[in-house]
């Protein structure tokens, strides 16, 4: 079995860019959360929030061969957990890969809000995460001027297809990237 280390160790390998490494580091605490939540593997699934976007510096295309279908024949060729890779294929729309799994939907439902929180975040005063709350990002999230390349509809769609309510959807993220806050601010 593949551990986290190896996991970091992948997405260093891959990924140079700071923002998209914390990125990674936010998903990842984001699925750890909903993992606990729902009684789930811990490292499975925080491996897949580590590893959705480590191909995509080298390869950003939407497209087969760019990503994620370069960073999940990666995996597969590493041995990583198939759930893990159909995981990361469904968090891609365009990949037509349906997300039937808790994983892939929960990946899906936190991939785009981690990156809202985010901004969120950075815009306050203190930039910190500690005090944010669950009604600043939705009135963020209601600003279609605000972190622009967030899609609103996949957070929207993610959190029906999860089940869960906005708001309780988007506490658990935050809670969740308050563990680790260090890391990403």
């Amino acid at each position: 079995m593949k551990t986290r280390n190896d996991a970091v160790s992948l997405l260093k390998e891959y990924t140079q860019s700071e923002s998209l490494l914390k990125h990674a580091y936010s998903v990842e605490a984001a699925l750890r959360g909903y993992a606990e939540k729902f009684g789930e593997d811990l490292e499975l699934w925080g491996m897949t929030g580590l590893l959705h976007d480590f191909d995509y510096e080298r390869f950003p295309d939407p497209v087969p061969g760019g990503h994620p279908y370069m960073g999940v024949q990666i995996l597969s060729d590493l041995g990583y957990p198939e759930e893990i890779q159909t995981a990361i294929m469904g968090h891609a729309k365009y990949t037509g890969v349906l997300r039937e799994s808790r994983l892939a939907k929960t990946l899906f439902a936190c991939d785009e809000l981690c990156g809202l929180v985010m901004a969120s975040t950075l815009v306050r005063p203190d930039r910190s995460i500690d005090n944010l709350e669950v009604s600043s990002v939705k009135k963020k999230m209601k600003d279609k001027a605000f972190a622009r390349g967030v899609d609103r509809q996949d957070i929207i769609l993610g959190t029906q297809e999860l089940g869960v309510e906005l708001e309780e959807h988007i506490g658990l993220v935050i809670l969740s990237m308050r563990k680790i806050a260090a890391v990403l601010f």
